[in-house]
């Protein structure tokens, strides 16, 4: 994997359709844990836990499991109804066992219309425990695509890592399986292409900074503190984007936004992203169909 440094001054202008400005990405993480593991070292579940000790993966961790579990049956349909109500989709990401264990949640997306694009197979068990083993990195990517093929009745197009932990091989096994877009390389506010040995793949940056977790789990900010940082990115890119288009994409999930005192934050946010023509309220695969279009002259030979 490869891809060129590129300081945002030196780029050609990147504009979106219409002369819009921000392309705002929402983003549903449907992601299933296991509640048990055949080990015995710690379990990461795919991100921070709400109680520390983590215990070993043969031991069920009820308080932290549980913890997420109520995304899955309450905090997702917290903000389906919300997203229905403002008149707005989502891009959903979802590990391929959702599928079986959590299927309502994924049918609720499709039932939509939205973009559905996948998040390895199981949330806890991450690529990066495969980096030296390009053969069981394969297994898993090709067995989360089997298992989108069977469901929703088409290859997949996009691919986010459990917690964005991909390899060095990670985008040339994409690209080799017909991957359009990847987006786990979060060094940019625009679509950018990345040379693997399989040939080019978009890159539609995600955000770990713009994110429920580190917003509020892991750095505490309230309700209303959420809400005023993701104005504050916003209107910010936006100023920006007068002149050099832009990404905000915002990863929600469902057991942090989906709670019953913090939903406003979202609420009140995309009420106010509503009164901003130039935002753009794309899908990545519209994004990475877009850039196809224009990066020769954005970053002219990249390729």
């Amino acid at each position: 994997m490869q891809y060129d440094y590129v300081p945002i001054s030196q780029r050609g202008q990147l504009k979106w359709p219409d002369g819009k400005r921000v392309a705002l990405i929402l983003t549903f993480n449907l992601e299933t844990w296991d509640l048990i593991k055949d080990t015995d070292a710690p379990y990461y579940a795919g991100g921070p836990a709400v109680l520390p000790d983590t215990l070993p993966g043969n031991i069920p961790d009820y308080p932290n499991f549980t913890w997420r579990e109520y995304g899955q049956r309450v905090g997702i349909w917290r903000l389906y109804d919300l997203f229905d109500e403002l008149g707005i989709k989502a891009s959903c990401t979802t590990n391929a066992v959702t599928f079986e264990r959590r299927n309502a949640m994924v049918q609720a997306c499709l039932d939509r219309g939205w973009e559905l694009i996948t998040h390895n197979y199981e949330q806890g068990e991450l690529l990066t425990n495969f980096a030296k083993d390009e053969a069981k990195e394969r297994e898993v990517i090709s067995r989360s695509i089997e298992m989108f093929e069977q469901h929703v009745g088409r290859r997949p197009k996009g691919w986010l890592s459990s917690s964005l932990r991909g390899t060095l091989n990670t985008p040339k096994i994409l690209a080799e399986e017909g991957y359009k877009f990847y987006c786990d390389i979060m060094n940019d506010d625009q679509p950018f292409m990345i040379r693997t040995e399989a040939g080019p793949i978009v890159s539609v940056p995600y955000s770990n900074e713009i994110n429920d977790f580190t917003i509020i789990t892991r750095r505490g900010h309230t309700t209303d503190e959420y809400r005023d940082i993701l104005i504050e990115e916003l209107n910010q890119l936006y100023k920006e984007g007068e002149t050099q288009a832009r990404i905000m994409n915002i990863g929600l999930h469902p057991h942090v936004t989906g709670r019953a005192y913090r939903i406003r934050a979202i609420r009140e946010f995309v009420e106010y992203a509503k009164t901003l023509p130039g935002v753009w309220w794309a899908t990545r695969e519209e994004i990475a169909d877009w850039y196809l279009t224009q990066q020769e002259s954005h970053i002219p030979g990249q390729i």
